[in-house]
């Protein structure tokens, strides 16, 4: 029987945060249960199985990065809003190390992480029409984008960059300054090919 007070949405919560306390990585059924109290079988009221917990965990990790981001760019372009989204990204991430880690977690996703990652790519294409380009180039630019983002922050969360001067924090207006001058100059940098002439 199901511990009053525990409900599906609740125990995600809780193993979220769970996650940013001791990794996304150890988080488990059997150890939110102990965190919470209760026996590890209580938990399969609420939930399926391991792999459950951590797609739950996942969806809600990026709904919540989705909120902070559209609010980020609303009402801006170019890059204003370029900025606003790098910036509540990185900034979700640092303040939730283990939920950024879960949303970046893909095996055997089901279908609210796929949803909730399709809204993050609906969001970097809202960016992306700030700079006008061509149809053909949004899914390059696309993962130019998320590439970057994810690289950068995923390396300054492990510590990569602790280890030589200066700091991330100094690299980071750089590295949004760099993808605003390509994305500003798509089209010069990646000239696009003359279609060939009609053949009779």
């Amino acid at each position: 029987m199901a511990r009053q007070g525990l409900t599906p949405d609740s125990v995600t919560v809780a193993g979220a945060e769970l996650a940013d306390e001791i990794g996304f990585d150890a988080v488990s059924p059997a150890e939110l249960a102990r965190r919470l109290g209760v026996r590890t079988a209580s938990m399969y009221a609420h939930i399926a199985n391991a792999a459950d917990l951590r797609a739950r965990i996942a969806a809600l990790a990026l709904d919540e990065m989705a909120e902070q981001i559209s609010l980020a760019v609303l009402g801006r372009a170019g890059r204003e809003a370029l900025v606003g989204m790098m910036n509540a990204y990185r900034d979700y991430a640092r303040r939730h190390p283990g939920r950024f880690t879960a949303a970046t977690w893909q095996p055997g996703a089901g279908d609210q992480v796929l949803a909730a990652g399709r809204r993050h790519a609906e969001l970097t294409r809202a960016v992306l029409l700030g700079y006008h380009l061509p149809v053909e180039a949004v899914p390059h630019a696309t993962r130019l984008l998320g590439s970057s983002l994810r690289g950068f922050v995923t390396l300054e969360a492990s510590g990569s960059f602790d280890q030589s001067r200066p700091a991330a924090a100094d690299s980071w207006p750089y590295v949004i300054d760099g993808l605003h001058t390509l994305l500003s100059h798509w089209n010069d940098t990646f000239p696009q090919p003359e279609p060939e002439p009609n053949k009779k």
